[in-house]
């Protein structure tokens, strides 16, 4: 879909379509098809594993880069504007951060500035990634729309949030929308505040907001749920420790995956314990694209390089003894046998009772050119 930015009379941003979007069920990011048919959309989540450095910030976006990412994604906010001083943390972050400063103390050290995120952006596009960012009220999404962004990334967290999702769907651009701590019906009520403004290109993210998620808490089979559900195509914004859920949410039709990733799990921080290593996150893509490539189209059929194993595997009809010409084939004069070049055991009816052509040597293989 070809947009164009647009400032409304009040300061808000829009985005105005220029052109229709995709085939029915596509979602189109800068020119990327998004997708049942299309390569998994992977998205290595950044987040807040900068640290607020700047120098870790961009080294986070090469490393996403080396490990094959299609995205990289990081999280544009004002702590002021986010949380209210008297916010407490999330239990995860009290056991990985402490509890001796507020949510609001905690991410006053996360932020990024606007001109480090547009830093990043343009780091992550030399780099040949899509750059997204997770905003958290107006002013975030009024940079993001300056920077170009293909999608905007929307965390679970602003599921109920109903005028900001309004205000998302009001620029148009494709919407990626987490759903971790949701109900079906809160789902619902979300989609219908985006695409009830503006939105056309949803992708839906199955997700359960814990850090780090246990397997018995993932429910995988929730994401073809929410695919029939909004008839949109859904992903996974996985949390669990390792690589092997994303792996199956993509055997179980994901699209788009989603994983938290650092450079060192060690570091202070309350997202570093679930996430990856690089060599973890390269891992996990590696893995993603020998699944998409297994699942094939679904069309049973064999393959070509299994007619060489079909001939040394399956049987044909030889004959027990030697036969002579005009011999008339009776069951004890037969027997099925590999290799399968010649006449199928499927076809041994209509084997019976015929009379050999010519001589037939004892244990030969019958052919059809070989009976009356």
């Amino acid at each position: 879909m070809n947009t164009v930015s647009h400032r409304a009379a009040d300061g808000s941003h829009e985005i105005r379509r220029a052109s229709g979007s995709g085939r029915p069920g596509e979602v189109r990011l800068a020119g990327r098809s998004v997708g049942a048919g299309a390569p998994v959309y992977v998205i290595a989540e950044a987040g807040v594993n900068h640290n607020g450095d700047a120098g870790l910030a961009r080294a986070l976006v090469e490393a996403a880069a080396v490990a094959g990412a299609d995205a990289v994604k990081f999280q544009c906010f004002s702590a002021e504007r986010l949380v209210s001083p008297r916010a407490p943390k999330a239990r995860y972050q009290t056991e990985t951060t402490g509890a001796d400063e507020s949510q609001l103390e905690m991410l006053r050290r996360l932020e990024l500035a606007d001109d480090v995120v547009a830093d990043l952006a343009g780091l992550a596009r030399a780099r040949g990634l899509h750059f997204l960012a997770t905003p958290f009220d107006d002013e975030a999404l009024g940079l993001l729309i300056t920077l170009g962004v293909p999608a905007i990334k929307v965390g679970s967290g602003e599921i109920t949030n109903l005028p900001f999702l309004a205000a998302i769907g009001r620029t148009a651009l494709p919407v990626i929308l987490s759903t971790g701590m949701s109900t079906l019906g809160d789902v619902e009520d979300a989609v219908a505040a985006l695409r009830g403004a503006g939105t056309e290109q949803l992708i839906l993210l199955h997700c359960v907001s814990c850090y780090p998620a246990a397997a018995e808490e993932l429910n995988l089979r929730a994401i073809p749920t929410l695919a029939r559900a909004f008839h949109c195509p859904a992903g996974f914004s996985d949390h669990s420790r390792g690589l092997h859920a994303a792996v199956a949410a993509v055997a179980l039709g994901a699209c788009v995956i989603e994983k938290h990733f650092t450079l060192d799990r060690d570091l202070p921080g309350p997202d570093h314990r679930a996430s990856l290593r690089p060599d973890e996150l390269a891992a996990m893509i590696a893995s993603i694209r020998d699944t998409e490539r297994a699942l094939g189209d679904g069309i049973k059929r064999p393959v070509a390089r299994e007619a060489e194993v079909a001939r040394a595997a399956r049987r044909s009809v030889v004959a027990v003894a030697a036969l002579p010409a005009g011999t008339a084939l009776t069951p004890a004069m037969l027997a099925i046998r590999r290799p399968g070049t010649g006449i199928p055991p499927a076809a041994w009816a209509d084997v019976l009772g015929r009379r050999t052509r010519r001589d037939v040597g004892g244990g030969e293989i019958l052919q059809w050119e070989d009976l009356a």
